[in-house]
């Protein structure tokens, strides 16, 4: 990927500039830098508004084909978007998980009638969506998943549970992995089901982090039923679907991401700044990093996209959640070095957290959900450098 802009670019990219220096104005002025890990629950109605704003301007799912409702936009224009988006502070998006891995997902596996049902609503923003993969026995091991469906007539009938899922108490839909097929068929035997949460026998159960938010959730279905119409892929080829979308999730969407960490650095480096830590030889010196830190993850990232776009993904892709969760647990400690002694009190009785406090609090998860540390470790020396298999009893 060229790092300078084309003429092409550069005037989209002031397109870009122009309309959300003109619409992140008024009631919408509030929402800026609000969202992120550990802060989905600010103002989240001002942001679903914002959103739904974005989709009327069509600047939503700009990646998708025309066809279905996106702008065809290149993978460059895409990462200038969201850039541009970052260096403006405009909030952190509600509507990701549907336009960023539910509706490309749709795109190559669903059907013609699923593309017209759902990726209308994706576009506009009228339905969130959810993520129904992990469950209390099957995070990183998913192929170990437990939640059953089975067919009743004109539906299917789901029961079992799901763990960590975000956003899960907003979400109008919930995609799951299930098993149709025999217990034990590991990835055999798995579908790709659309279920809707409104409805008897889906419960939602808040999870309260070390930050006293709640964004994930525990998913309990006792007889839940979508229409069977509803299976993306082939019933029993839901882990091809399923890899698919994890694939789409490491595509623009992790520029998403390092929009957050910037903002989260720049905060800390004001901090440090203001409170005269910054003159601490060794503090400016770790500040340093991670800023380099964030800038070779762009850099990554970029050639990760690259590697898409041609259809030449390499390596970079498996060992990115390796990296930014290492260096996100790494940015909270930062912040609390910065914030010193002050970061060991509450801001306010009972417990009320500045956003330092959230941020190391939240990221000590980092390492753990979406694939441990350890776990990607050996993804990367199994099927990236070829090493011996981990020994298993």
């Amino acid at each position: 990927m060229e790092l300078a802009d084309s003429a092409q670019e550069a005037a989209f990219r002031r397109e870009v500039r122009e309309w959300l220096g003109d619409h992140l104005t008024g009631e919408f002025a509030a929402a800026r830098g609000l969202g992120g890990p550990g802060r989905e629950h600010e103002e989240f109605e001002l942001r679903l508004a914002w959103d739904r704003h974005l989709a009327a301007g069509g600047w939503t799912c700009l990646g998708w084909p025309e066809e279905f409702g996106g702008r065809g936009a290149s993978i460059a224009q895409q990462v200038i978007f969201h850039e541009e988006y970052a260096s403006i502070g405009a909030p952190v998006r509600v509507g990701h998980v549907g336009e960023e891995l539910l509706g490309p997902t749709i795109i190559a596996f669903g059907t013609e009638q699923q593309r017209r049902r759902f990726l209308p609503a994706i576009v506009e923003v009228r339905e969130l969506w959810c993520q129904g993969y992990s469950e209390p026995s099957a995070g990183s091991d998913l192929a170990n998943l437990s939640t059953k469906a089975r067919r009743d007539g004109p539906d299917w009938v789901i029961d079992g549970q799901k763990t960590w899922t975000s956003l899960a108490h907003v979400a109008d839909w919930c995609f799951v992995l299930a098993r149709t097929g025999p217990p034990g068929g590991r990835h055999r035997g798995l579908s790709y089901l659309l279920v809707p949460m409104d409805q008897p026998g889906v419960e939602v159960r808040p999870i309260v982090q070390l930050t006293g938010t709640s964004e994930f959730n525990e998913v309990f279905f006792d007889g839940a039923r979508t229409d069977a119409s509803h299976v993306v892929g082939e019933v029993g080829g839901g882990w091809t679907v399923a890899m698919g979308t994890l694939g789409f999730e490491r595509g623009v969407g992790t520029i998403d991401q390092q929009v957050v960490f910037r903002r989260e650095l720049e905060r800390i480096t004001d901090l440090a700044r203001s409170g005269g830590a910054l003159d601490d030889p060794v503090l400016r010196d770790k500040i340093s990093r991670a800023w380099i830190g964030l800038e070779v993850m762009r850099f990554n990232a970029l050639r990760t996209l690259t590697g898409v776009a041609n259809g030449t993904a390499g390596p970079e892709a498996s060992i990115a959640k390796l990296y930014w969760a290492t260096f996100h647990r790494g940015l909270g400690e930062l912040a609390m070095e910065v914030a010193g002694a002050c970061g060991l009190v509450a801001e306010d009785a009972p417990y009320r957290l500045d956003e330092r406090q959230r941020l190391f609090l939240f990221t000590r998860a980092d390492t753990i959900y979406g694939g441990s540390n350890e776990i990607q470790r050996n993804i990367i020396a199994e099927r990236v450098l070829g090493l011996p298999k981990e020994a298993r009893s």
